[in-house]
């Protein structure tokens, strides 16, 4: 009888255990699908893998104004990655700065934004990564030279521009624009490349979200100015450029913003796309030199009469049959000139690194790529096809030399 009780308790509590670990199981996979989402909201991959490498091994490159730092491995690996982190290590990295060995990371590791998190949404995360494969890949040594390369200078930075508080609702403001808000501020860390820093390349908060320079590229005035930023912009064509990178007479991602899109904007839902829409249209109107360049309707021919008319053979031979001679674009919205800033910046920044590097953006019906012509064209060719795109489809002529474009092609801005 004892022995029938006993092998009878110990059936039901193993059925109990199993029970419960079954019904466990989707709470798990719950938090392993806000993990992946919240992770793509926070655009991790985009700065943790390389061309041609594993997702979230690192050993990205980021030139900064003292030196080059190299993204880390945050796989699971117990060796190379966060494999042996505890959830405290996790989320004092995240909203402090500060790894498991007390070593302060170098904020362009956006920790000053990812501090508005809340600790449940950044163990997701944690979650989330520690599900992936494991990759055995070290860390690549960071190229800084004295003082930069001491890293007790960045708690004092901490102590003078590092708020570690979480994001707080404005009681004041609609459920919508509060998650704008935190999505912006938050995970998708706009302010990083988007908001001007001062000498001790901490963002100016008086400026926020009023456009930088960034690793040679124009990170665009977002505010709700007019004609600088992204006030004149209709909602639903600032929530298309923010999902799929294209708003047809209005912009066109490219560089960093268009990883920015492909690894993260475009997998968030519309209704987080919407809310970011109605949060940045509420950001306070900031100046800026670029502005969108007034409309015109240009013909469908070459003009008859250019200033740069070699600049004019070349964008013939190159590159009309796919953005038209009136900047319509062929085929496609992604080739489609009209209305963009980056054609309306004397310096042709992003101009520049287009023609050089080429771009690619991964829109919902398929890849669209520019290709590279770094290779084709020297340096007065470039500056050339340059300047006849600034004045044919901005309203400003163009300042680029062959020597502006030689400091660019070795790093310069």
């Amino acid at each position: 009888m004892m022995t029938r009780l006993s092998l009878g308790s110990l059936l039901g509590a193993a059925l109990a255990l199993y029970a419960g670990a079954t019904l466990a199981q989707p709470a798990n996979s719950a938090l392993l699908e806000r993990g992946e989402y919240l992770t793509r909201a926070a655009d991790c991959l985009a700065c943790h893998v390389t061309e041609g490498g594993k997702p979230y091994a690192g050993g990205l490159p980021v030139k900064m104004p003292f030196g080059t730092l190299y993204s880390t491995n945050i796989t699971p690996d117990n060796e190379t990655g966060i494999g042996t982190w505890s959830d405290d290590d996790f989320v004092e990295a995240m909203q402090q700065g500060v790894g498991p060995d007390g070593k302060h990371y170098y904020p362009a590791f956006p920790y000053t934004s990812y501090t508005l998190m809340p600790r449940e949404d950044i163990l997701a995360i944690k979650a989330y990564l520690f599900s992936l494969e494991p990759v055995n890949q070290p860390n690549k040594e960071n190229d800084i030279g004295f003082p930069f390369n001491q890293r007790w200078g960045i708690a004092l930075w901490n102590l003078l521009f590092l708020d570690d508080e979480r994001f707080e609702p404005d009681p004041e403001q609609s459920e919508q624009w509060n998650r704008g808000a935190y999505l912006v501020q938050g995970p998708g860390h706009c302010g990083e490349c988007h908001t001007p820093r001062n000498l001790m390349q901490a963002k100016n908060g008086s400026e926020h979200l009023a456009g930088a320079t960034i690793q040679g590229w124009n990170a665009w005035n977002i505010t709700s100015d007019e004609q600088a930023g992204i006030g004149g912009w209709p909602d639903d064509a600032l929530a298309r450029y923010l999902a799929q990178g294209v708003a047809p007479g209005y912009g066109v991602a490219g560089g960093p913003m268009a990883e920015v899109v492909n690894y993260s904007l475009r997998h968030l839902t519309p209704e987080d796309i919407q809310a970011m829409v109605t949060y940045l249209k509420s950001v306070p109107a900031s100046p800026a030199d670029v502005i969108r360049p007034s409309a015109q309707q240009l013909a469908s021919g070459p003009p008859t009469d250019s200033a740069y008319p070699l600049g004019q053979k070349l964008f013939a031979e190159t590159c009309a049959s796919c953005h038209q001679w009136d900047g319509s674009g062929r085929q496609s919205d992604y080739a489609s000139l009209r209305g963009l800033r980056t054609l309306n910046d004397p310096q042709g920044l992003n101009l520049v690194q287009v023609i050089l590097n080429g771009d690619a953006l991964h829109g919902p019906n398929g890849h669209h790529l520019m290709p590279a012509f770094n290779r084709h064209f020297n340096d007065r060719e470039v500056s050339a096809l340059g300047n006849f795109m600034l004045s044919h489809f901005g309203s400003q002529r163009g300042e680029l030399t062959p020597e502006t474009i030689a400091e660019r092609r070795n790093g310069g801005h």
